[in-house]
């Protein structure tokens, strides 16, 4: 079905779109005025051109996390209408300023990131839905690898890493997080401010709604912690992060907070490696050369955490392959 009819089919035929900003994913997003209610159209038809199985998959993805969020009391969007083998949703509107505009225009950091945390503890408190993928050893170790050897490692090196790097590399990857595998549950897998709203008029968790959730995985809780306050996209300041990682964990009094301190560490260096080469990738695949002013931001919060214990395999491996004044974007031409 086309957009169009799609649209007309449900109401919206003669609502006003307006496109909202991409970002860093394939899907595209319009709001629409004018119709039986305030919407959002989501087009997901792009997923095969980024390597997805298909937009059908990916929808239903969506569709899956959306129930399980709305059924243990968090604020995901309603869907009001689906074609899926389309790519197509249509989801409630829950408004337009995010955590990350609200930042950006001058507001005050700490309630908003108590907010997400409180909101982020419900969400791991409760059992995770069943058939997510798993978010752990072996597929993080291919996902940074897809893009820090992949991309970044020819074009910050001049050529791509040999066998044994790559063998070495996966070994690090996998030797530093083992030790927190199968200990986990529902990890959203980009919980930041962008991907949050605020709902002051919901109570408890439900007042942050949930956004951009059908990558969802089954993973250590820890990640999605540092997504929230070690932001590849922004500076949270030093007391924002202990004071929302306090009321986190005080949420949640069963977990051992040493054990998850050095959880954190492990998942936050998995994830500033794999980002600080997404950047890369974005620039010379998608022609997003923007996003590069990021690298930087992601090399430093990763040169902090391989201070800890928990990330000596990755250290040992980075040391061993690549010098620190190397740590960094490359030297390089955006793509044409």
């Amino acid at each position: 079905m086309s957009t169009d009819a799609f649209l007309a089919a449900h109401g919206f035929a003669g609502a006003r779109r307006t496109p909202l900003p991409g970002d860093a994913g394939h899907r595209r997003y319009v709001r629409l005025a004018g119709g039986p209610r305030p919407a959002l159209l989501m087009d997901g038809s792009g997923a095969a051109a980024v390597g997805l199985p298909s937009a059908e998959a990916d929808l239903r993805a969506f569709l899956a996390i959306a129930a399980h969020l709305r059924g243990i009391g968090l604020s995901a969007p309603e869907v009001l209408a689906a074609d899926p083998p389309a790519g197509l949703l249509l989801l409630e509107d829950l408004g337009e300023p995010t955590h990350a505009t609200l930042l950006d225009g001058g507001a005050e950091p700490l309630p908003l990131y108590l907010a997400a945390a409180e909101t982020l503890a419900a969400l791991h408190e409760a059992p995770p839905p069943p058939g997510l993928p798993a978010w752990e050893g072996e597929a993080m170790a291919r996902a940074a690898g897809a893009t820090f050897l992949d991309w970044w490692w020819p074009a910050a090196m001049g050529a791509g890493p040999t066998p044994a790097q790559r063998e070495g590399f996966h070994a690090a990857m996998r030797a530093m997080l083992k030790p927190f595998e199968g200990a986990g549950g529902f990890v959203h897998r980009d919980y930041f401010p962008a991907n949050l709203l605020p709902l002051s008029a919901r109570p408890g968790p439900a007042s942050v709604g949930i956004i951009d959730f059908q990558d969802a995985g089954h993973g250590h809780p820890a990640y999605d912690l540092v997504s929230l306050l070690q932001d590849a996209r922004r500076d949270v300041a030093g007391e924002v992060r202990r004071a929302a990682t306090a009321r986190y964990l005080d949420l949640r009094p069963g977990i051992d907070r040493e054990a998850f301190e050095a959880a954190t560490a492990a998942m936050a260096a998995q994830r500033h490696l794999r980002v600080a080469a997404l950047w890369v990738r974005l620039d010379r695949r998608d022609g997003k050369p923007h996003y590069l002013r990021h690298g930087p931001r992601c090399w430093r919060l990763l040169e902090e955490v391989l201070r800890h214990p928990a990330t000596a395999p990755l250290a040992a491996f980075l040391d061993e392959n690549l010098p620190r004044d190397r740590r960094a974007n490359p030297l390089m031409e955006p793509a044409a």
